[in-house]
């Protein structure tokens, strides 16, 4: 806690030593991260809307691509025995 309390008293105290412009020009740039943070956190809130696609739809072009196998791969019920418990 005390050392973001020191670096918002040194960024105060070298603030304070620059001429009026300069003092202008941090301003700004800081106004400048403000807004690209912005952009950056409605750029990750627009993805997590994005409309998420079940594993079907994303693979539906291959299904029935392989040719022999078994129809169903739950026909080994032994191999399968205790899964997702």
């Amino acid at each position: 806690m005390t050392q973001a309390i020191d670096k918002e008293q040194i960024v105060i105290d070298e603030f304070k030593k620059l001429s009026p412009e300069k003092q202008e020009e941090v301003i700004d740039f800081i106004q400048f991260l403000q807004f690209k943070e912005m952009q950056k956190q409605e750029t990750v809130e627009d993805k997590e809307k994005e409309k998420q696609v079940s594993f079907l739809e994303a693979a539906k072009e291959f299904i029935g691509c392989v040719d022999g196998g078994p129809g169903d791969l739950a026909t080994n019920k032994k191999y399968l025995e205790g899964y997702g418990k």
